[in-house]
């Protein structure tokens, strides 16, 4: 079994750090988080990392300093920069320290996981991931599907909803189950949504009758696999 990549979250921002780091577990992340530039500071002491996000402003040490700090340590790591700045030097300053990027608050979550997935994929630290559903490829690493030369480009979100499926193949998904993992809450409008996205997959299969998506009315969705 390949193990998780390991990402340091340095956010002093309580709400935002906690749903990040949620949204960030649903995806396949081991995420540790710590609220100020020394807490953050010990952290990588301790552990190895594969990728650090760096809040700018923070208690105690702010994040180009943590920045800083973290390079002596480990010139390897790659990090991010995240922040509600969004003065041109300050981007300019984090990206001449080194940072493999810089965000500014706000910004969607599957922006951030996009970018992280192409970060770790530069840096090396992450092995590309396939799975076959009939006759179709689906590439995470890429958001991508593939049949008979022909490929359809998938939104963070969309790659997330088939590897939940498929990791439960053939048996029933819980509605409940799939917006908390996916979206973090399960309200109704979530629900809308979710079936939304369903109906875009059974397009993306509707060329191979082995694989099909079926309701479950009043319980969830099973992805059969003949």
């Amino acid at each position: 079994m390949v193990s998780k990549p390991k990402i340091l979250l340095v956010e002093d921002d309580v709400d935002l750090g906690n749903v990040l780091k949620q949204y960030m577990d649903y995806s396949g992340y081991d995420v540790e988080i710590c609220r100020d530039g020394r807490e953050g500071l010990n952290a990588i002491k301790a552990k190895p990392y594969n990728l650090c996000i760096l809040d700018v402003m923070m208690p105690l040490m702010d994040g180009f300093t943590l920045a800083q700090k973290i390079r002596a340590l480990r010139k390897d790591i790659p990090f991010v920069f995240l922040t509600a700045k969004s003065m041109k030097p300050d981007r300019l300053r984090g990206l001449e320290m080194g940072a493999d990027d810089y965000i500014c608050k706000p910004f969607e979550a599957d922006e951030l996981l996009l970018r992280i997935k192409n970060i770790l994929r530069r840096s090396g630290n992450v092995i590309d991931e396939s799975i076959h559903i009939g006759s179709y490829e689906c590439c995470f690493d890429e958001l991508a599907l593939r049949r008979k030369g022909k490929m359809k480009r998938l939104t963070v979100r969309e790659a997330d909803l088939i590897k939940l499926l498929y990791e439960n193949k053939n048996r029933v998904v819980k509605r409940s189950d799939i917006l908390k993992r996916l979206w973090g809450d399960d309200d109704y409008f979530l629900g809308r949504s979710l079936d939304v996205f369903v109906s875009r997959l059974r397009k993306f299969f509707h060329d191979d009758e082995s694989v099909n998506i079926e309701t479950v009315r009043g319980v969830g969705f099973i992805l059969r696999i003949m």
